[in-house]
């Protein structure tokens, strides 16, 4: 019998996942809550990054493997359960991803205009759970707290121009937004300094080269700290570190342009409270504390300082990292955020690997990487299921099983769509853009989706 895998969870490190699995003449069902692939290639990646985007390529010939099925609409844990697919398949590979934010936990992080980086991205790529979602922009301050891409994407998003907006697939929602906005003053805050900052070379070199925004980077942001500048010779610092010290320097001696809109760096800053009228009036600003740095254990750490500011602004947003949420019955580490796994097994309490269950990307490791990090991830779980499939640790299967998935999950979800569904919608989306010059406009709400892919289902 040909070994079946489930993979749950569409993006990049399902799509790894199912590459390698394939490869290894494993049959492979990939599995969606939406009925689009690509996770956050399609809602997560920023939309003026259209070379990021061209990943799916190698994505869609995956696809076209005759042992590759997509069933899109899926919810795993609400229309079927972990314990359902262990029934129909060998294995069941999680790549949910971490789809929740950290929150800043300081007095009033819950105010109107303190809000998440991942439902804002989400907003302006058009993701079905967060088309509806509305964003003061009245303001002319913006705060981004965090120091990685996402807090970088964010910062850019709003001081990009209306015209560099417009030939992208930005949502249709947030170009108008965008065009109404009042931000023209973006401040992204670290909590620790400049050596620690998370961002790749090309995103930083990206805000020095933005159409009608100064980077603003104040001299004294870029001296190091004794810890900081030892780290960075002895030899152990990556040599993206520094590139970024240098291209953070370069940037502190530029002459402003005094362009129309702003973003300043500033490092070795804790938020301490969201300021705003009131118990739960909207934002008007956010109480820093300066940091110092010291030596710690895992390496540089911040440590609070007497010393606090005021920054005035209308809206707060968070990128201090991503959570993973529980999938019923499936074993769950609450501190870390992640599924409980040991090298891609996934793990009881005591270390006890599960049948057949394995665990990928970033619901495996945690939110850090690039897109390609995902491909060694995913390579290195398929490699312990492939150890394990000879050795009897995975699940049996009745005979013919595979034949009756589709048919059962039919009969459950009534919006299941297929890889050809989703060709329909794909198509439908670039038909809809090529009249604007766009690469697509896309369909940001599910029964839209499912109307364009169910048009093929009815005619074929």
């Amino acid at each position: 019998m040909t070994a079946r895998a489930a993979v749950v969870g569409a993006g990049p490190s399902g799509f790894y996942a199912a590459d390698q699995l394939l490869k290894a003449s494993v049959a492979v069902d990939l599995y969606d809550a939406l009925p689009t692939p690509y996770g956050l290639v399609r809602a997560g990646v920023a939309p003026d990054h259209p070379k990021i985007k061209s990943v799916t390529r190698m994505y869609e010939k995956t696809a076209q493997h005759p042992s590759f099925r997509f069933f899109g609409g899926v919810e795993v844990g609400v229309d079927v359960t972990p314990e359902d697919l262990l029934e129909r398949y060998h294995a069941v590979v999680y790549a949910v991803g971490t789809p929740t934010d950290n929150r800043l936990d300081v007095p009033g992080d819950g105010r109107p205009g303190s809000v998440a980086a991942t439902e804002f991205v989400a907003w302006y790529n058009g993701h079905p759970s967060h088309a509806d979602a509305a964003f003061d922009l009245s303001c002319e301050r913006a705060v981004v707290v965090g120091n990685g891409n996402v807090a970088i994407d964010v910062a850019r998003m709003l001081v990009l121009d209306p015209d560099e907006l417009a030939g992208t697939d930005t949502a249709d929602h947030a170009i108008a937004a965008f065009a109404a906005a009042s931000v023209t003053d973006v401040v992204i805050l670290g909590r620790r300094g400049p050596a620690q900052a998370a961002f790749t070379n090309p995103e930083l070199r990206e805000l020095g080269e933005l159409a009608r925004a100064d980077v603003v980077v104040d001299p004294s942001e870029v001296e190091l700290d004794p810890a900081s500048a030892a780290w960075l010779e002895s030899g152990d610092a990556s040599p993206t570190t520094h590139r970024n010290i240098a291209m953070l320097r370069e940037l502190a001696d530029r002459e402003p342009a005094r362009r129309s809109h702003r973003i300043e760096l500033r490092f070795c800053r804790s938020p301490i409270e969201v300021l705003g009228d009131g118990a739960d009036g909207p934002v008007t600003g956010l109480r820093v504390a300066r940091n110092r740095l010291e030596p710690g254990p895992r390496g540089v750490r911040a440590v609070v300082t007497g010393e606090q500011e005021v920054i005035p602004c209308g809206l707060v947003i968070r990128s201090i990292g991503h959570r993973g949420r529980p999938l019923p019955g499936v074993p769950f580490d609450e501190r870390r955020g992640l599924i409980r796994n040991a090298g891609g097994r996934v793990c009881e309490e005591d270390g006890t690997p599960r049948v057949g269950e394995y665990a990928v990307g970033w619901i495996k490791r945690g939110p850090s990487g690039v897109i390609g990090t995902n491909k060694k991830c995913a390579a290195d779980t398929v490699a312990g299921l492939l150890d394990d499939l000879p050795r009897g640790r995975l699940a049996d299967l009745p005979e013919g099983g595979g034949d009756a998935v589709e048919p059962w999950l039919r009969a459950r979800v009534a919006g299941l769509v297929t890889w050809s569904g989703w060709q329909a919608i794909d198509e439908h989306e670039r038909a809809r853009g090529a009249d604007a010059g766009r690469p697509r406009v896309k369909l940001v709400r599910v029964p839209e989706m499912l109307a364009v892919a169910d048009q093929l289902r009815l005619s074929a």
